[in-house]
């Protein structure tokens, strides 16, 4: 998830907090949407 952190920061000019806060976000909207792909998602993204 660190390396997703630093593109967001280096790509889109975000700070940490914000790097992390959109990876949150993306994360659970993924796992609203398509609950089956929880288990994938967590291990993607940490759970």
């Amino acid at each position: 998830m660190q390396e997703l952190i630093d593109k967001l920061k280096s790509e889109a000019g975000l700070t940490d907090e914000q790097a992390a806060k959109a990876l949150e976000t993306i994360k659970s909207y993924i796992v609203d949407k398509f609950p089956m792909l929880e288990g994938a998602v967590n291990n993607l993204f940490g759970a």
